[in-house]
């Protein structure tokens, strides 16, 4: 029967709804709406939508599934979604509030699903994230939306334009189905078939942006492929096939082998690169992907007797230095969990020869000190010498017993390959150091937020921190040599800083000083045209003290005031304009005059009526401009 229908049941009640199951949530809801629950139809449906999807949202969430735009993640999105649209239409909910019931659903049910406690920050401010996200999208997308609806309307239709719906999808973000939902509550409806056909117009646009042609598979002979670089990195082998691809960027060729050491790209783990040598030639090997589980040979050419024997060979130091980086991050993964906590999940992953990134499971930033504490936990274990345990074709039950972690969302087959370097256990079937002493040393680059709960942190090993150290190094010995090789070169520049502050403070000083002192002078060289006080000037100052100078003069000549400067700091011209409030009262407006004025500086600019500047790159036209100001007047 289900538990919700069991309950109803036992409970004697008509509705899933009306049990305890779903009432204290329904009535937490209902209190932050300020409505009550039988009262009103719609908010009444609004209110069991909500929380049903709370259940669903929460539930997922704490089993490690993240709202996303692919997969299982996008049914979650689109949930939460369609939960907040009834709160935003008919609860009058504008900003996030769905995260707020997470409290009650983890007291109704937290001892049944500790789950749900344990994860229950995370839950919320992922929810958070998303609803606020989502919120500023739907009230763009409504209005939007209101203003189709209303043209069909007046066109005297009842469907909106395919397109149209495609537009709101494509470029704003609304989905599809919350407005064939909206239409519906109008008596519209939408032209599904002109959606469609705009979805495929923009997947053939971008399927022929990045097309591939594919040649034909020349056979060479029948075998299947094996992968053995687990434990070899030479082997020789024979080609099974190989075809012609042709892109936009060039041709290449793929091939497959009977018996190949190169690992395939999988599982955020980059393919491995090299040659393949026979007697008479080699080949480059450019790339390696996996395609149905079949290792796929990027080749630069097509050997001349591609039916002989060849020897495949890895780049050795680039397999090394994936090796160490893939790892390091089974180390980062479990010291994650043991300084921010055990709701940390991998969220995805690339590892490279250069670097490795690691997304994961967190509601926060991880502080600088965090950081530095899963460094020295790992690189502890990456000083240990942690030898590799590596089970294959192991049965999932017991690969489950030795306490192998699984991605969520991950499938797997009857047979699994598990990873062990110590307490770090995983199922993984990369390339990996045979032994952890082999990462020579870990530095984690940067951490930083991908989406709504989930972290981002990269890293580098061995050479490249090693060369990380060096930079490092070479900057401080050459900061040190800009202060006469100082002992204490963090005390020297912190007094450095202090007196720079000092000496910028006394020039600031000096250029008040100087600004009244030219400030008196053009007050006493003033024009007087027509009952008004005109006083104007080219000024040995900046932009901010021109600034100053002029609302210095409207206070001190509150009536009848023209206030024209020009200056030119660093070689840029500046001019400034200002009249009293009586002459803007009379229709005067500086933003106006400075504007044409500021065309003989070769420059423009704006501003209010009674105070506007213009900026410009002819000094030599200042003071013409000052010149022009007044004429523009009209005194």
């Amino acid at each position: 029967m289900g538990f919700e229908r069991l309950v109803r049941t036992l409970q004697g009640k008509t509705s899933n709804y009306d049990t305890d199951v779903f009432q204290p949530l329904i009535k937490a809801m209902a209190d932050m709406a300020g409505c009550k629950y039988g009262d009103d139809e719609k908010k009444d449906v609004a209110l069991r939508v909500i929380v049903d999807h709370l259940r669903a949202i929460a539930f997922a969430i704490a089993d490690g599934q993240l709202p996303s735009n692919a997969k299982a993640g996008y049914v979650i999105r689109r949930i939460l979604r369609r939960a907040v649209r009834y709160g935003y239409t008919f609860l009058g909910q504008k900003e996030a509030f769905i995260y707020k019931l997470v409290p009650t659903l983890v007291a109704e049910m937290g001892e049944a699903f500790p789950e749900l406690p344990a994860q229950q920050k995370l839950i919320m401010k992922v929810m958070q994230e998303e609803e606020s996200s989502f919120l500023r999208t739907l009230e763009n997308g409504i209005k939007l939306l209101q203003g189709v609806i209303d043209d069909t309307k007046a066109a005297g239709k009842t469907e909106i334009a395919g397109d149209k719906a495609f537009t709101l999808f494509d470029t704003f973000g609304f989905p599809l189905d919350l407005t064939e939902l909206i239409c519906r509550e109008q008596g519209m409806t939408v032209d599904e078939k002109g959606f469609d056909a705009c979805m495929q117009e923009q997947k053939n646009r971008a399927r022929n942006a990045a097309e591939v042609k594919l040649g034909d598979w020349v056979v060479i002979k029948e075998a299947e492929s094996e992968f053995v670089g687990y434990d070899y990195t030479e082997y020789p082998c024979h080609i099974v096939k190989y075809r012609e691809v042709k892109q936009k960027k060039g041709t290449a060729y793929e091939m497959i082998l009977d018996q190949t050491p190169f690992y395939g790209e999988m599982g955020g783990e980059v393919g491995d690169s090299g040659v393949l040598v026979s007697e008479n030639e080699e080949i480059q090997v450019l790339d390696t992907k996996k395609e149905n589980g079949v290792a796929i040979h990027i080749v630069n050419k097509i050997p001349a007797q591609p039916e002989a024997e060849f020897m495949a060979c890895v780049d050795v130091d680039r397999r090394h230095a994936i090796e160490s980086n893939h790892t390091c991050t089974h180390l980062i993964d479990e010291a994650l969990r043991e300084v921010l906590g055990e709701h940390v999940e991998q969220k995805g992953s690339l590892v490279t020869a250069d670097y490795l990134r690691f997304d994961f499971s967190h509601f926060e930033k991880v502080t600088p000190e965090q950081i530095r504490q899963v460094e020295h936990i790992v690189n502890d274990r990456i000083r240990q010498n942690i030898p590799l345990q590596e089970f294959r074709d192991t049965p999932i039950e017991e690969a489950k017993q030795l306490g192998a972690i699984a991605l969520f969302g991950e499938k797997y087959g009857d047979k699994v390959r598990v990873v062990k370097f110590g307490s770090s256990v995983e199922f993984c079937g990369g390339c990996h150091a045979k032994a952890t002493g082999q990462i020579g040393m870990v530095r984690i680059t940067s951490e930083s937020s991908v989406a709504a709960g989930v972290r981002r942190i990269e890293a580098i090993t061995g050479a490249a921190v090693e060369k990380l150290m060096d930079d490092a190094q070479d900057l401080q010995n050459d900061l040190r040599a800009l202060f006469n090789n100082t002992p204490n070169l963090l005390d020297t520049i912190s007094k450095a800083i202090s007196e720079n502050k000092e000496l910028q403070a006394q020039v600031e000083e000096f250029k008040s000083q100087k600004a009244a002192q030219l400030k008196e002078t053009i007050i006493s060289k003033a024009q007087d045209i027509n009952g008004t006080k005109v006083i104007s000037g080219v000024l040995p100052i900046d932009p901010q003290n021109a600034k100053d100078i002029a609302f210095q003069l409207r206070a001190q000549f509150p009536e009848r005031l023209l206030v024209a400067i020009g200056c030119a700091a660093g070689g840029k011209p500046t001019l400034t304009v200002a009249f009293s409030d009586d002459l803007v009262k009379e229709g005067k407006h500086a933003g106006q005059i400075v504007r044409e004025a500021g065309k003989l500086i070769q420059g423009g600019g704006g501003g209010q009526p009674h105070f506007a500047t213009a900026g410009g790159k002819n000094a030599d036209g200042l003071k013409s401009a000052v010149d022009k100001v007044i004429e523009l007047a009209q005194l």
